[in-house]
Formats: C-alpha cells, sequence, structure tokens
C-alpha cells in the first residue's frame, strides 16, 4: 500500500506531496499524520502541495480536516506552495481551509510555524503570570 512520507524535524513534521493523491492515499495520509503528532508530540505540520496542479473538493476537506485534527491536537499546520490553479479552485468550491495556515514555499512556512508556536508559547506564558499575580493578589487579602 502506497504511503506518503512524513518526516520529522524538530518539532514540526513535513510532509511533501509529490505524486496526485487519489483518495485512500489522501485518507492515508491523514490517518497517518494525525498518528505521528500524537506520536512525536509536534507542534507543526508544514504540508507541501507545490507539485499538485489539481485539488478536488475531497483532497480539500482532507487538508481542512488535518488542520482541524491538528490544531485539537496542540498543533499548527501550514500549507505551502498553493498553485494558483489550486487556490482559485478552492475558493470557487467554497473551501476555506479553516484552521490551516498558508505560505507560498517552505521556508516561508517553517518561518510561519516557529512564529505560531512562539505565539502559544508566550501566550501560555502570559497566562500563567496572570494566574500567578492573580493567586498574589487573593493572598494579600
Amino acid at each position: 500500500m502506497d504511503r506518503i512520507p512524513i518526516l520529522r524535524m524538530g518539532n514540526f513534521l513535513l510532509v511533501t506531496i509529490q505524486i496526485d493523491l487519489y483518495d485512500r492515499l489522501a485518507i492515508n495520509l491523514e490517518t497517518d499524520l494525525v498518528n505521528m503528532v500524537n506520536k512525536t508530540q509536534a507542534k507543526g505540520v508544514l504540508i507541501d502541495i507545490s507539485a499538485l496542479s489539481i485539488v478536488d473538493s475531497f483532497m480539500g476537506r482532507i487538508l481542512g480536516n488535518i488542520g482541524d485534527m491538528a490544531r485539537i491536537m496542540d498543533a499548527e499546520t501550514v500549507v505551502v506552495g498553493m498553485q494558483p490553479a489550486v487556490a482559485i479552485t478552492l475558493v470557487e468550491l467554497g473551501l476555506e481551509l479553516k484552521g490551516v495556515h498558508t505560505a507560498l514555499n517552505v521556508v516561508k512556512g517553517m518561518e510561519l510555524l516557529r512564529l505560531k508556536i512562539k505565539d502559544l508559547d508566550t501566550g501560555e506564558e502570559e497566562d500563567e503570570e496572570e494566574e500567578e499575580i492573580a493567586t498574589n493578589e487573593d493572598s494579600t487579602d
């Protein structure tokens, strides 16, 4: 059975789709990616679709599902390398890819993932500091 390779790069997973995806392969990719996020506790998923000239509604939904599932598992998803025809098709089909960020290429995608992860880490620290301050204020009353 065919599989799309998933590479681990630090806290991120990198998927480069080099062939047109048929439905079973797309479903396998979705399952494999979610399992790898769980197994590696990855904080980001980067999917390079620059080799794809066509994305149908099913593949668009799969990309959106991957983003939603990854987010539930505390990971951000960035899709890179989208061809103009693919972007036009997704818009015409009404697929918004909620939960998925986009970037022009792999370099910009990795930068975006690092920024998103840093923002999440900073936000958590600020929340903890706010809780600490609130606790200290309560104890002084």
